[in-house]
């Protein structure tokens, strides 16, 4: 890995010109966001600090680690923490900044290290256009998640992944069943996940668990389970009766 770079004012603001009009070619019309170069007080942003970083000499971009990234940005940020700026970048904003780790397929790089792909493409997978809480659009929303189910990713109209003599029908499902089935809480899953998992679990957009949506859910887990369960609320509440006022 190449030392750290040394951009001053001048560089800083050719590579963000460069980003710019690759934004306004490619990346635009995805509904991804340009980071501003400048906050309302003059200083660059950490965001488009970033940014540039890794775009450095593109395309012939470089594989940078977080302290790298890190001490770029503490250069005009001195008090910045670790910068999580590259992975909010990333699959979050949708610019296509490679995170080093053993499920990347895309660029051989570290752990802790990252890289800018590409200024052509989004990050795929990136939900263009309006956020999900903003719509309620059934064949918007299906196209935001690629017409896939959000738990196990069959694709609609074709085989099942675990049922391939089942055909893939995407149901709207809750992301929190406590909740209305109105726009920001809808999830397209298949009828084997809607069906199977309905009322039990809190999703995120990713259709990822995030969190029991019925407690008493709790019963179906097997004895070892639930005594550690037990054990854990023991402690947090002190073994005060549940019926108790608080």
């Amino acid at each position: 890995m190449l030392d750290s770079l040394i951009l001053n004012k001048k560089s800083i603001e050719s590579i963000y010109k460069t980003i710019c009009e690759f934004h306004e070619k490619y990346l635009k019309q995805f509904g991804i966001k340009l980071p501003k170069l400048y906050d309302s007080q003059g200083n660059f942003t950490r965001d488009a600090l970033v940014l540039v970083y890794l775009a450095y000499d593109y395309p012939n971009t470089r594989k940078v680690s977080k302290e790298e990234l890190t001490k770029f940005v503490r250069s005009y940020y001195p008090n910045t923490n670790n910068v999580q700026q590259a992975r909010h970048l990333g699959a979050q904003a949708g610019w296509w900044i490679v995170a080093g780790g053993r499920d990347n397929i895309v660029l051989k790089i570290e752990r802790g290290t990252y890289q800018l792909y590409t200024l052509e493409q989004p990050y795929p997978g990136f939900k263009k256009g309006h956020r999900i809480s903003e719509t309620d659009d059934w064949d918007e929303i299906k196209e935001k998640y690629n017409f896939r189910c959000a738990t196990c990713g069959s694709q609609e109209n074709k085989p099942h992944f675990h049922w391939p003599a089942t055909k893939t029908i995407l149901q709207k499902a809750h992301m929190d069943p406590n909740k209305p089935l109105v726009a920001g809480n809808i999830i397209p899953q298949c009828q084997k996940c809607n069906r199977g998992d309905r009322n039990r679990w809190v999703y995120d957009d990713k259709g990822r668990v995030i969190k029991l949506a019925d407690a008493n859910f709790v019963r179906n887990f097997d004895k070892n389970v639930r005594q550690k369960i037990y054990k854990i609320l023991y402690n947090e509440f002190n073994g005060k009766n549940p019926h108790s006022k608080k």
